[in-house]
């Protein structure tokens, strides 16, 4: 089973006014990522807008995707749905399309309790044989996944990682803890990822290494080998790119930070909105202070 480690970045999904995939632009972006370095790549996480794309349209960014990498790194394909059925059927179709392991997402309107959203995601690790990425994210989700539902699901066989959006660090500690290493940690844009790295976890998973990959992969290189006051001294100049993101839509910003690099991945899915002049001034100063424009 292949093994992710390293910087996996939240893809935006490139769609015009009609709801048509822009297939040449998502491969380009594909194109330009693998040349950074990147070691992997997740369509369909939240920078991906995934809560506001039909069934075929998710699958022809997966597709996509997958066509454009051409095995040169994993492709981790976001599988989301309030109904355990559906979202064992999207697993089952990733796994059709080629790709190398599954992001497991609960969307839920009522709360769903923990013996539910357990038996949510065993049901996709169930569906094929790839290795699953539990997503969890506070923020956004009405039903959460709880520490003693990670540990229990940390005990199937594929269920291996798992992406925590959460601004907790400790959290992430207690996650590694209680899995007693079975479960592998990946940080987010919500974490300072250097940190993540320094108390045993494996990469992240994020939308804005789609906009500093390089500088991604650099950062990643610099804490693998344990060179911290240099991994420090790019993770602070990194940081002002979160903040940045974290004060306005994050799918949005990526849009419109692509857009300022050439890509033209159009805008957010409506009825999201476009960053606003004020907003798109603070994106633009962040990637020029980064050296990304």
């Amino acid at each position: 089973m292949r093994e992710f480690a390293g910087v996996f970045p939240y893809l935006v999904s490139p769609v015009d006014a009609e709801g048509r995939v822009k297939r040449a632009v998502l491969a380009a972006l594909v194109e330009r990522l693998i040349e950074a370095g990147v070691h992997g790549l997740t369509p369909l996480g939240s920078t991906g807008e995934f809560a506001y794309l039909t069934l075929a349209q998710r699958l022809e960014i997966v597709a996509t995707v997958i066509e454009a990498a051409r095995g040169r790194v994993p492709v981790v394909a976001g599988v989301a749905a309030t109904t355990t059925r559906e979202a064992v059927e999207q697993a089952k179709h990733m796994a059709a399309l080629g790709a190398d392991g599954i992001l497991a997402i609960l969307e839920a309107y009522f709360p769903v309790p923990d013996a539910g959203v357990e038996a949510y995601f065993r049901a996709i690790a169930a569906a094929t044989d790839l290795p699953v990425v539990l997503y969890t994210n506070p923020q956004f989700q009405r039903s959460d996944l709880s520490l003693p539902v990670i540990a229990r699901l940390a005990e199937v066989p594929t269920i291996r990682y798992v992406k925590d959006a959460s601004t907790n660090t400790g959290r992430l500690l207690s996650i590694l803890n209680a899995t007693e290493g079975r479960m592998r940690v990946f940080a987010a844009s919500a974490h300072i990822p250097a940190a993540v790295m320094l108390i045993g976890g494996v990469g992240w998973m994020a939308g804005p290494a789609c906009l500093v990959p390089r500088q991604s992969v650099r950062l990643y290189e610099l804490a693998r080998a344990g060179a911290w006051a240099e991994a420090m001294a790019l993770q602070r100049a990194l940081w002002g790119v979160n903040e940045v993101f974290a004060r306005h839509a994050l799918a949005a910003c990526i849009k419109a930070g692509l857009a300022m690099q050439g890509l033209d991945v159009g805008d957010p899915i409506p009825p999201q909105a476009a960053l606003g002049e004020t907003a798109r001034a603070e994106v633009r100063a962040a990637l020029e202070r980064v050296g990304t424009l």
